[in-house]
């Protein structure tokens, strides 16, 4: 029988979340590449941050990729979450750790140093209990930190 409370609870509100014991690895359904992957504590947020972009603010499913292949500086990278444009602009890169990684300095330069090749205007960086998201402006070289992850619509 598979454990459901398994992963600390976290700040988000619940979802219909589906886990699986195969083979006695505990697995989670990821709604955007529609297949099980591995239930790790990162997993355990970056789905919750999913089900909460598409559900409560209303970001298109379809504009969302995990897991976004690119280079910084020769070096292949991945990015956990980008959510697009209609047109294809990257406009929120999202970092996502586990709840017991603190969210500091490091995680926030990881996600800057991506952002030279995406250039969103967004970033986000979560443990699942502390959400950090600031609005950055290229032209003025100004970060502003926001209280909230904006709704889709006001991307």
């Amino acid at each position: 029988m598979v454990k459901y409370l398994i992963m600390q609870e976290i700040n988000f509100p619940s979802y219909p979340l589906k886990i699986r014991n195969l083979q006695q690895k505990l697995q989670i359904f990821d709604r955007l590449r529609k297949k099980f992957v591995a239930l790790t504590p990162e997993e355990w947020v970056r789905q919750h941050l999913v089900w909460y972009l598409i559900e409560e603010l209303k970001y298109p499913e379809g504009l969302i990729k995990l897991e976004y292949s690119f280079t910084v500086n020769n070096n292949q990278v991945r990015s956990d979450l980008v959510v697009f444009s209609r047109d294809g602009i990257p406009l929120l890169l999202a970092e996502c750790k586990a709840p017991s990684v603190k969210i500091g300095n490091k995680t926030l330069i990881q996600a800057g140093r991506y952002n030279i090749v995406t250039r969103t205007r967004l970033l986000l960086v979560t443990n699942g209990l502390l959400h950090i998201c600031c609005k950055i402006d290229f032209e003025t070289n100004k970060i502003t930190f926001i209280k909230e992850i904006p709704g889709y619509q006001s991307l």
